[in-house]
């Protein structure tokens, strides 16, 4: 979702006329999203031989050196900038800020602290420098943005030095090209995950509530399913700790931007990747409904949009997520959404009208699941209805996502 978000912002500013610019510590063409190699504007890569950890440790300094790295490269090798936009580590905000003429928007997709662990006392030591400095230097931003309301509640109660100076981020909702998608004709038994292979992206619930459907105790114990199947899959993305950098221009000779990402998909250089995957294998095995999944580590977007079109419904997983783009891109390609109760699907999702949001349990999610098997005319009528939602919706659409990222160009000096 935040790779998504940047690149929509890159394509959206470059089709109102804007010169648009990726600076980037990591950009491989073979695993990106298509936009960032088809030529609508440049991706320059700085610092690709730093390294992502050492020895599978320190990486948040090392994220935040890459940052650096990046941000010192296009703060002495590039003219000044009308605007920057920075997302996800907030370190490079004072360094951008030192061009002169130039404003400077923080995305925060989320507080980095509260995805760190700070289980043992070397991990506190380690992290509270880092942590103070998240704080610190998001503040400089001449605006923040965030993307939902859950995280700007989250910002507030996690940043109470600034909350207590009355830093109010804005909202500034990711959104999704709904022109991409046509209506299915024909569905599929067959249940759809997107995510990453990460822990917290809890897809070992869409697992269990899965073979829940199978067990004679089940909700579905007197229906046939033996066609039904789960696939779970990762978007190719846009991956590694980088700085995109966009130009909001006025003439010919003004305005980039800058902001970073650090996500991927499955990537087998990142350890938890491969072993949460081996995990979720190995869960399948156990459940005894390995035979009925199919893992796709690496799919491009017509490919996914293949898989929306085929499938009943889309299984979103996480817990307390920050927004989450899936369950708007599921109901874009007319599918319900069955996620959690918790986070930003709650903003997003009509509960019993779009999809279901569950408590985050196997018995719940496996219940929602059923209610879709037993009517399937109820998941046509319920992704007709998503589809109606995310039109419905205003700021949701990939257009009033580019008109609001203008906006807020204005609002900070930038004409």
């Amino acid at each position: 979702g935040a790779e998504r978000l940047i690149v929509d912002a890159a394509v959206e500013l470059a089709s109102h006329g804007h010169k648009v610019h990726v600076f980037t510590a990591h950009h491989d063409k073979n695993r990106c999203f298509e936009e960032t190699v088809a030529g609508t504007f440049p991706v320059t890569v700085y610092g690709s031989f730093l390294p992502r950890h050492v020895f599978y440790r320190l990486h948040a300094l090392c994220a935040y050196l890459r940052c650096l790295f990046v941000a010192f490269c296009v703060l002495f090798m590039w003219r000044s900038f009308d605007v920057i936009l920075a997302d996800q580590v907030s370190v490079v905000v004072p360094i951008l800020k030192l061009k002169r003429s130039t404003k400077v928007v923080f995305y925060c997709h989320f507080p980095d602290l509260l995805l760190a662990q700070h289980s043992t006392f070397i991990r506190r030591m380690y992290r509270k420098p880092i942590d103070y400095v998240e704080e610190i230097t998001t503040g400089m931003a001449d605006l923040i943005l965030v993307n939902s309301n859950f995280t700007a509640s989250t910002f507030a109660n996690t940043f109470k030095y600034l909350d207590a100076k009355g830093v109010r981020p804005a909202v500034l909702y990711p959104a999704v090209n709904v022109d991409q998608f046509n209506e299915p004709s024909s569905f599929k038994l067959n249940f759809l995950s997107i995510n990453r292979f990460e822990r917290k992206k809890n897809i070992q619930l869409a697992i269990s509530a899965f073979a829940m459907l199978h067990s004679p105790e089940g909700v579905l114990k007197h229906k046939d399913i033996t066609n039904a199947s789960l696939t779970i899959a990762v978007l190719k993305l846009f991956y590694s700790l980088s700085t995109i950098s966009r130009d909001f221009v006025r003439s010919a000779e003004s305005a980039q931007s800058c902001s970073l990402i650090d996500h991927g998909g499955f990537d087998k250089r990142l350890k938890e990747n491969v072993e949460y995957l081996e995990e979720l294998k190995d869960l399948a095995e156990k459940e005894g409904i390995s035979n009925k999944i199919r893992f796709i580590t690496s799919c491009s977007t017509a490919e996914r949009n293949a898989l929306l079109s085929e499938c009943l419904c889309v299984l979103y997983t996480p817990k307390d997520e920050h927004f989450g783009i899936v369950p708007l891109e599921a109901m874009a390609a007319y599918k319900p959404v069955i996620a959690c109760n918790s986070g930003g699907p709650v903003e997003s999702i009509k509960n019993g009208v779009t999809g279901f949001l569950c408590d985050p349990t196997p018995q719940e999610f496996s219940l929602a699941m059923g209610n879709l098997i037993n009517e399937p005319q109820g998941a046509e009528r319920m992704g007709r209805e998503a589809r109606r939602h995310s039109f419905a919706l205003g700021h949701f659409l990939k257009l009033t996502f580019g008109t609001v990222v203008k906006e807020t160009a204005h609002k900070i000096g930038v004409n």
